[in-house]
């Protein structure tokens, strides 16, 4: 596993404590964080929800498989999903090895102010280190 210092954790997305992350400007596209997909694994499958699925802060829209466990993704804010990352049914490797681009998992419609509970960059770096991340 990478060490806290080796983590990617780019100040252009906001991050769940449950380690989903949304980015800060339209199109607001969702996604897991770097320690997320390094804790993970390699990906071997994506289930994404259908377009125009409404998500609910704190509750399950799809999963991710890896070699290791399969793990529910917990949307951090209320929202529609306007498109899903086609790209991750053939290769859902992208999001282990470029989760805030290529690796995206879904696009989603959503007021802005749904940014307001969620942490920065240095904030979630705190909370891995507080919950005794590497």
């Amino acid at each position: 596993m990478k060490e806290l210092n080796e983590l990617n954790l780019p100040s252009s997305v906001r991050y769940h404590d449950d380690h989903e992350w949304v980015s800060v400007s339209a199109p607001y596209r969702l996604g897991i964080s770097d320690f997320a997909q390094d804790a993970l694994g390699d990906l071997t499958f994506v289930e994404m929800p259908e377009v125009g699925t409404r998500l609910t802060r704190g509750e399950e829209f799809g999963t991710l498989e890896s070699t290791k466990s399969v793990s529910p993704l917990l949307s951090p804010v209320n929202g529609t999903v306007k498109a899903v990352n086609e790209e991750l049914n053939d290769n859902p490797g992208l999001v282990n090895s470029d989760p805030y681009g290529a690796g995206w998992i879904i696009e989603i419609e959503m007021n802005p102010g749904e940014l307001d509970g969620l942490m920065d960059a240095a904030a979630y770096k705190a909370h891995l280190e507080s919950e005794g991340g590497h």
